[in-house]
């Protein structure tokens, strides 16, 4: 009878770990593969008349991206010679509903900018079947900056993300000379310390078990280690070229604090930290969209003055961006 208890109890056991394992790879599934959202938005929704659909390869040429190429000239406006990449936020695609990005691509546009705004791998009409939050997506957001590159080798080029994309710009740039400017709304600074504190808010599982084996079990399926995700590191190199970050105060997505962490690591006299009263995760633009503007403008007018010699020394020093 001991035995046979034993062996009952071992059994609930492994039954119980087992659905504890099926629950949280199922859970950790959905969180890389997000279901993709529509293209619901157009550019002339926006007073945008003239815009290109592109077709461009990830940095790994695997992977085929898709976006819109908005030159300034081709909408009657005199271009400043000035590429903006818009880099969108986890689970979305290059419209970023919650601005929405083509509101504030039409205001930049005015400026003289020609705006680049892309799907990122597995979202929109890009290729691909898995988000990573950060890792591979800094080969997608290196591919834009090559596209630019090639296709237009005398725009200077600036970036501006939000949330995912707001990391992803931030690990971009460090790893290339090309980017000259990031403007980085609502980013996290340690993809691995987030996802420690804050996987329960995505998940809806308790922390523990179920904490330790997605991020011990998931990285490991997918050969993604968010541990790699670390744009506090990366923000140490962007000096003495210029950052602005901005993060709502009423962030419950990805606390502010986040953006304080990334300003202290910076340490950049060119770097500079906006908080908003009131705004939510990737909501300053919504809150108060001509102020939103105006900071951004004015921070790109600052920083992409006079820079075209740093440019033209710079172009060929590229890092990878990770190692494996």
């Amino acid at each position: 009878m001991v035995w046979v208890s034993v062996t009952i109890a071992a059994v609930v056991v492994v039954l119980i770990v087992g659905a504890m394992i099926g629950i949280a790879l199922t859970v950790g599934w959905r969180l890389t593969h997000p279901p993709r959202k529509p293209i619901t938005m157009q550019p002339e929704t926006f007073q945008i008349a003239h815009y290109e659909t592109v077709l461009f390869p990830s940095r790994d040429q695997q992977i085929l991206l898709s976006g819109w190429y908005i030159r300034a000239e081709e909408n009657g406006v005199n271009s400043n010679g000035h590429t903006l990449i818009f880099a969108h936020g986890y689970g979305q695609n290059r419209l970023e509903p919650h601005l929405p990005a083509l509101s504030l691509a039409s205001r930049l546009l005015a400026e003289g900018y020609d705006i680049f705004m892309f799907d990122f791998r597995n979202a929109g009409m890009s290729e691909g079947t898995v988000t990573t939050v950060g890792l591979y997506e800094q080969r997608d957001l290196l591919g834009a900056v090559d596209y630019v590159s090639q296709r237009f080798p005398r725009q200077q080029i600036a970036l501006i993300g939000f949330s995912m994309g707001a990391a992803v710009s931030l690990l971009a740039a460090a790893s290339d000379q090309r980017i000259q400017a990031v403007v980085a709304d609502s980013p996290f600074s340690s993809l691995w310390d987030y996802l420690q504190e804050n996987l329960p808010h995505w998940t809806g599982l308790p922390r523990f078990p179920f904490n330790m084996i997605i991020l011990t079990l998931v990285p490991l399926l997918l050969r993604a280690n968010p541990r790699q995700v670390q744009p506090y590191l990366a923000a140490q190199k962007l000096a003495p070229r210029p950052l602005l970050l901005i993060h709502g105060l009423a962030d419950e997505t990805v606390p502010y604090q986040n953006s304080c962490r990334l300003i202290e690591a910076a340490d950049n006299p060119h770097a500079q930290l906006w908080l908003v009263p009131g705004a939510g995760h990737v909501r300053s633009y919504a809150a108060n969209p001509g102020e939103y503007s105006e900071r951004v403008i004015t921070f790109l007018q600052q920083s992409l003055r006079g820079r075209a010699g740093l440019r033209n020394r710079g172009a060929g020093k590229q890092e990878p961006p990770f190692s494996q």
